[in-house]
């Protein structure tokens, strides 16, 4: 079935996009929830007449995601962890922790649905975390759990001398 986006869709595409999906996603999670509508021939009408309006707003965000970016990528922040023996973690580092400690250090937003830690960390450490900001636009923040950043940057070099 054929749809209409009316807002971002991780893995389905941006606001105006026409996309193909299941018609019981389509009918029971998109239209209810005001995310996409039909593309009937009205609909495909409008939206040819919304295009430039659009893509006025995706260029702002496009703009407001790589300013995000330049304030965030390659920067540090640290998240406080109970670390046990052998640097293994009491419990486990999570994205929102993540996110959280993105926002207290570096004073930005970011949505914890966006910081794509994968499994959670339950090691002490540097740790490399990307972030998405929007759609392909992507940062990553070194995030240092039960250490400071001066023992992270002592533990690379120890590590790259052994090499």
């Amino acid at each position: 079935m054929k749809v209409i986006l009316l807002g971002e869709i991780k893995g389905k595409g941006g606001e105006g996009d026409v996309v193909d999906v299941a018609q019981g996603y389509a009918e029971n999670y998109l239209f209810p929830k005001k995310l996409a509508v039909a593309a009937t021939k009205g609909n495909l009408k409008q939206l040819e007449e919304r295009r430039n309006n659009i893509e006025k707003r995706e260029a702002v965000r496009i703009a407001d995601a790589n300013a995000l970016k330049e304030s965030i990528d390659g920067k540090s922040v640290t998240v406080d962890a109970k670390v046990g023996d052998e640097g293994v973690l009491f419990g486990s580092v999570t994205a929102s922790m993540v996110a959280d400690a993105i926002k207290a250090d570096l004073g930005v937003e970011v949505d914890r649905k966006r910081v794509e830690l994968g499994k959670p960390i339950k090691v002490a450490g540097a740790h490399e975390v990307p972030v998405a900001l929007y759609r392909e636009i992507r940062a990553t923040v070194t995030v240092l759990v039960g250490v400071t950043a001066e023992e992270a940057v002592a533990e690379v070099e120890t590590e790259a001398a052994a090499e």
